[in-house]
């Protein structure tokens, strides 16, 4: 789920709440939320919003996924669209249907404990607030926020990047 408060993906976030109740009172521990102006597929956000539940501990082995027609009639999307979703998660060995019960999370993702998680999400809200206070709106700091992160994997992966200035920052941007 880009996380919630990216596009209101509906991913759980700890500390700053509970996980949602559940599309339309089917008992799930997750509930989805579209952002039609992300340009990513609503089946994608979808599986996104499950595999980062699945991250962040919100949603484990045997937990049920809200059930079609629920996702349906909250979110006004195909029924199509979100049998795409979950049998992608079933390709992805993260959830299997169960024949007139349901679909349901099979496996897990690898996570940080939820104090932990805390404790970064805490840090973040911190950059945040200084980006915003920087002037930056939220295409900027998600440009910022995406160059910094593609660079931090290219260094820990050792792979030289030709716009680095040579003092760990950068020469171009993006």
């Amino acid at each position: 789920m880009p996380p919630a408060g990216q596009g209101g993906s509906g991913s759980p976030i700890p500390d700053g709440g509970s996980p949602p109740a559940g599309q339309g009172g089917s008992g799930s521990p997750i509930e989805f939320r579209l952002d039609p102006a992300s340009g990513v597929p609503t089946y994608l956000q979808l599986v996104q919003q499950v595999e980062h539940a699945l991250r962040l501990g919100y949603l484990k082995p045997g937990d049920q996924l809200p059930k079609v027609r629920d996702v349906v009639a909250s979110l006004a999307i195909n029924p199509n669209t979100v049998l795409k979703a979950y049998r992608e998660l079933e390709t992805k060995g993260l959830a299997a249907g169960r024949p007139g019960q349901g679909t349901f999370i099979e496996a897990t993702l690898t996570q940080v404990a939820l104090p932990e998680l805390a404790t970064l999400r805490r840090s973040l809200l911190g950059w945040l607030a200084s980006a915003d206070g920087a002037g930056l709106d939220e295409d900027g700091i998600v440009a910022l926020f995406s160059s910094a992160l593609r660079d931090f994997f290219k260094g820990r992966d050792g792979s030289a990047d030709p716009r680095a200035d040579g003092k760990g920052g950068r020469t171009g941007v993006a």
